[in-house]
């Protein structure tokens, strides 16, 4: 790119050169002379008139009429050097005085005059233009003079008789005088953004018009002929003007101060502008000097001139003299504008030397870093710097200048590179060290940094990155960075290939805090989480991380040559520190701790994750830990792969729940329940079954109990209440026309204590009782499984809404779980059932018999309607009546019936009770009936399997056989 730049000046420096030799040498021949001298020269203008003309055609702007002067001047250039050539060369004559290429010439002057004037920069005041005419007159004056003195008195003299050709010989030298003047005296600039365009053309004129002067000397005129050494000046002049236009483009970076918005700063005189006056006076100096050394007399218009010139010049002195005192007041009032700024900026300004040594600070020093500026003038800049921080500054204060360097070899008119900023901490006055964030700026030799205290905005950064990583309350760390340290743990074993430090995760939750947050306030159980954490520190070994995930839940990373049984052992210690006492304030509080473990597995290779092996980890840890409060809360439970597997069956298990709620997998059945005194039916009791693919109707044991969770458990409750609601409704509006339409009895429908208690189960009975206009008396609420005391409140407030309600009440279940006395004092019930386990041994256990029995008479001396489920056996019904137990429900009386075989059941109204057990041998006649007729009060259907319902099921896991279902299924026979 440089080379293809620099080509075009390379070949006319070297056309001017060949040029100037030939004509030294005579070119060889008397004939080649005269053509290079009359017709070269004419090529040569005729280039530079088309070149200017060219890009005065182009461009555009202020710039295209001078480039068309600039033309039309080298065009007449080269019609006088062409008809010159016609005559010495065509017609073998030479040039008549009086021939049209001296009046041709004659017109260069004007058209290039009038070009210069048209590029010129014209003064913006009246000072300006008396400078300017000063100036020019100092140029052409003393030019003027010493032409006088040198060749025009003696051609003035030696054309007295022919004005004309007097007023043709002065002509030429005047106007050159005068255009000489114009490209000395005036300012000359590139607004187009071509300076070097109009340097190059102002060059080639400045060339033209030296040689026009030298050949109006009446020696050198005399004796000139085409093709001497003179012609190679006018060759060079027009062939710079021809490449002028085409010269290659530069900017000067604007010259603009920031504080003045952009607008241009107030030009200032350069060298040659300053001296241009005094060298003028120098050479009419010299013009009068040489007539005076000479022995000449001196010529009145030489004495007239350099008079002129000598006033100019006093008056030009006294402008500048002005010009000068304006500028001073003005650079005063700026100094004293940017000494104010900077004294009374809050940053502090500081200049530093090549060498580091500081030559100036602003006052805002003693502000800042509590030192006097006047103490550190002289001293060095990185004394003052942190030591750990000063490789940093000189790392940065070096690539700033290199980039500095770099920018100005590409391109030596850019623009300086943008400042650097360096952060570093500065000594402060009282011993203290300060942040400091400094703009670096070049300044002469050395650096300028403009500096401020961030101090406060770096603790503030500190303090944000603390607390984005740590539990504000505690101070403990939070999930984030405990997993970002498990991650890094991990991939350090993986690097390892799984030998040396092993990696283990224990997750930790309070068990009880609820109740202690809810009890004592939350400021208490805030205390009480700081008193844990601080527990949990002083628990582990140094290298260990303890953080908090929020609420009561604690997690520890342990890293290390440890075993699995040291882990645990670690485990154990946290869960007794944990679990002793808490004094805050004056009251003693105490939770305890489930624990679970899980230990980093070795991954190598490639395909090995450390992200994905952390949340593997952790979840695994989190399953432990669940474990853990499930079996029973305040202990220690490792993680196993079954725990996972567990999870997924659960999972799948959720799943398939969800899809029969939503495609209506499920089905509802109703066992009748029977007073035990006639026989009646009194009330059904509604229970879900699912239809498998083959149509069979099956109770899957844990397939229910995944349904007390989840939003799949909400579901399957809103379903069931709606469905049985819905069917007690449709039963109820049958017409009773006939003496086998059906009873309207009360259904039941039993929940858990943590369903009835789940938002929205309260509004979805509403809901269900106003869409069928069920009354309100005709549905029992059963209430299974008490659940944690905690929500004993609660469900308190649920069981009173529905008596308001005017739904009834009953507790099921009673005898089996924990709570169940406790529920009878506090909670509203109107009914009490016998769970199963109570029922079933009665005919053979005396000791079955009185728990039974205890529980029948709890009931009604509460007020209580009792009632048992399970009754499977005719002995069990008789040994009830005994107990004076009054309703039942089992196989007994009539399995879970489909919709039309309990509409039949129901318009029979009763079942046949058995014969109460009298002396010894009538209960063996009773017994030995039963055995020959199956105990089945009911001769249709045959018997089927008991049916579990989902509050009954046994907590152990179903196993598979015949006649169950993959899943502990029982089949239900279709009806």
């Amino acid at each position: 790119m440089l080379y293809s730049r620099s080509l075009p000046g390379t070949v006319l420096g070297a056309l001017c050169l060949a040029y100037a030799l030939g004509a030294s040498l005579g070119w060889g021949s008397r004939q080649l002379a005269v053509f290079m001298g009359d017709f070269g020269l004419a090529a040569a203008a005729l280039a530079a008139a088309l070149s200017c003309l060219a890009y005065g055609c182009t461009v555009g702007g202020h710039a295209r009429p001078a480039w068309l002067l600039f033309g039309l001047s080298s065009l007449v250039v080269a019609f006088g050097n062409g008809t010159w050539g016609w005559y010495e060369l065509v017609e073998r004559t030479p040039l008549p005085q009086d021939s049209l290429a001296e009046y041709v010439f004659l017109l260069f002057a004007p058209l290039a005059i009038t070009g210069v004037l048209v590029l010129a920069q014209r003064p913006r005041s009246a000072a300006g233009w008396l400078c300017l005419l000063l100036d020019g007159w100092l140029v052409a004056g003393s030019l003027f003079t010493l032409s006088w003195s040198l060749a025009l008195g003696r051609i003035t003299a030696g054309e007295v008789g022919s004005p004309l050709r007097l007023a043709l010989n002065l002509a030429y030298p005047v106007l050159d005088i005068l255009l000489v003047s114009l490209v000395v005296g005036l300012r000359f600039g590139g607004r187009d953004g071509n300076r070097a365009a109009v340097h190059t053309a102002m060059i080639g004129l400045a060339v033209t018009v030296l040689c026009d002067a030298l050949f109006t000397s009446p020696d050198l005129r005399s004796s000139y002929h085409s093709g001497e050494l003179l012609d190679a000046g006018w060759f060079a002049g027009s062939l710079l003007l021809a490449w002028a236009p085409w010269s290659p483009r530069w900017r000067r970076p604007l010259r603009e101060h920031p504080s003045v918005g952009g607008l241009p700063r107030r030009r200032v005189a350069t060298t040659f502008s300053a001296l241009t006056p005094y060298a003028a006076a120098a050479v009419c100096t010299a013009g009068i000097l040489y007539n005076a050394l000479g022995g000449r007399t001196l010529d009145r218009v030489v004495a007239s001139a350099a008079c002129t010139v000598g006033l100019a010049l006093i008056l030009r002195q006294g402008v500048m003299l002005l010009d000068n005192l304006s500028l001073a007041q003005e650079l005063a009032h700026k100094e004293a504008h940017f000494r104010s700024l900077v004294q009374g900026s809050s940053d502090v300004i500081m200049i530093a030397g090549a060498n580091g040594v500081l030559s100036y600070v602003s006052p805002a020093a003693l502000g800042v870093y509590g030192r006097d500026p006047e103490e550190l003038v002289g001293g060095n800049l990185l004394d003052l710097v942190h030591p750990e921080d000063v490789d940093r500054v000189l790392a940065e204060v070096r690539r700033f200048l290199a980039r500095g360097r770099l920018a100005a070899h590409r391109s030596p008119a850019a623009a300086e590179p943008s400042a650097a900023r360096v952060e570093c901490r500065i000594s402060s006055g009282a011993g203290e060290w300060l942040h400091v964030e400094s703009t670096v700026n070049r300044y002469r030799d050395g650096l300028i940094l403009n500096s401020r205290d961030v101090t406060e905005r770096v603790i503030l950064q500190a303090q944000l990155q603390h607390n984005a990583f740590h539990d504000p309350l505690t101070d403990l760390p939070n999930r984030a960075l405990f997993t970002q340290r498990l991650r890094a743990a991990l991939a350090a074993r993986g690097q390892q290939g799984g030998a040396g430090a092993g990696v283990a995760v224990l997750f930790l939750d309070l068990d009880g805090f609820k109740a202690v947050n809810d009890s004592a306030g939350h400021q208490v159980g805030d205390e009480l989480l700081v008193q844990a954490a601080r527990r949990l520190q002083g628990a582990v070994r140094c290298g260990d991380t303890v953080a908090r995930f929020g609420g009561d839940e604690f997690a520890a990373l342990v890293c290390g040559p440890l075993g699995r049984l040291q882990v645990q052992e670690l485990a154990e210690r946290l869960r007794i520190a944990l679990s002793e006492p808490y004094w805050i304030g004056s009251a003693e509080l105490s939770v305890a701790a489930s624990i679970g473990i899980a230990f980093g597995t070795p991954e190598r290779g490639p395909a090995a994750d450390p992200r994905a092996a952390t949340d593997e980890l952790m979840r695994n840890a989190d399953l432990a830990m669940y474990r853990a409060k499930s079996e029973g809360k305040g202990r220690v439970v490792l993680y196993t792969p079954a725990m996972r597997a567990d999870l997924e069956r659960r999972t799948e298990l959720e799943e398939r729940l969800r899809v029969a709620v939503r495609e209506g997998g499920f089905t509802l059945l109703h066992q009748p329940v029977v007073d035990l005194g006639t026989g009646a039916v009194t009330g059904v009791e509604a229970q879900a079954r699912w239809r498998s693919a083959q149509g069979l109707l099956l109770t899957p044991a844990e397939f229910l109990r995944s349904a007390e969770h989840g939003d799949a458990a909400t579901r399957f409750t809103r379903w069931l209440i709606h469905e049985a609601v819905t069917a007690a409704a449709l039963r109820r509006g049958l017409p009773a026309r006939t003496r086998s339409a059906p009873a309207p009895v009360p259904v039941s429908v039993r929940l858990s204590a943590q369903r009835l208690c789940s938002p929205g189960t309260y509004e979805a009975v509403v809901a269900a009782l106003r869409d069928t206009g069920l009354p309100a008396g005709h549905l029992v609420v059963e209430v299974a499984r008490m659940g944690p005391d905690a929500l004993a409140d609660e469900l308190g407030r649920r069981l009173a809404a529905l008596r308001r309600l005017g739904v009834s009440t009953a507790l099921a279940g009673f005898g089996a779980g924990s709570g169940s006395l406790g529920a009878l004092a506090r909670l509203p019930f109107d009914g009490l059932k016998l769970d199963r386990t109570l029922v079933q041994d009665l005919g053979e256990s005396a000791l079955g018999r009185a728990l039974a029995g205890h529980a029948l008479r709890l009931g009604r001396d509460l007020g209580l309607i009792t009632a048992a489920e399970g009754v499977d056996l005719p002995r069990q019904v008789a040994v009830l009546q005994e107990l004076g137990c009054r309703q039942g429900q089992g196989s007994a009386f009539a399995p879970p019936l489909d919709e039309t075989r309990l509409r039949r059941a129901l318009a029979r109204r009763a079942y046949p009770l058995p014969r109460p057990l009298g002396s010894l041998s009538a209960r063996r006649a009773y017994l030995a009936a039963d055995t020959r007729t199956g105990g089945c009060g009911e001769p249709a259907g045959g018997r089927v399997a008991p049916h579990h319902s989902p509050s009954d099921l046994p907590e152990h896991r179903a196993v598979a056989g015949p006649g169950h279902g993959p899943h502990g299924e029982t089949v239900i026979p279709p009806a």
